[in-house]
C-alpha cells in the first residue's frame, strides 16, 4: 500500500457527517473524521480499542458519558466495550484507528 497524504484526503460535508475510510481490514479500521460546527457522533458502544488523534479544530469526546475536550494535537485513547461518541464545536479533522 503506497502512503497516503492526509491533506488530500481532508473533505468536509456542510449536510451531514460522513467518515472517509482510509483503510480496512479484518482487525483494522482507519477513518478520516471531517466534521462541521454542530455534528456529531452520538454515543455509541464499540467492540474495540479507539484512538482519536486531532489534527485540527475542537469538539467535546463521550467517553462512557464522561465529556472530554479535543484540541489541537490532543489523542484520545478508548479501551475496547466502551461508549465513544463526538461533537464538533471548531471544524475538526480527526484521524481515528479501531483495532481488536
Amino acid at each position: 500500500m503506497e502512503p497516503l497524504q492526509l491533506e488530500e484526503k481532508i473533505n468536509f460535508n456542510k449536510e451531514h457527517f460522513i467518515p472517509n475510510i482510509l483503510y480496512v481490514s479484518p482487525k483494522v479500521k482507519v477513518p478520516l473524521i471531517c466534521m462541521e460546527p454542530g455534528q456529531e457522533i452520538p454515543p455509541h458502544g464499540g467492540q474495540s480499542v479507539g484512538i482519536f488523534y486531532v489534527k485540527e479544530g475542537k469538539g467535546v469526546f463521550n467517553l462512557d458519558n464522561r465529556k472530554i475536550d479535543m484540541e489541537k494535537g490532543s489523542v484520545i485513547v478508548v479501551p475496547e466495550g466502551s461508549l465513544r461518541g463526538m461533537k464538533c464545536i471548531e471544524r475538526m479533522v480527526v484521524l481515528a484507528m479501531s483495532a481488536g
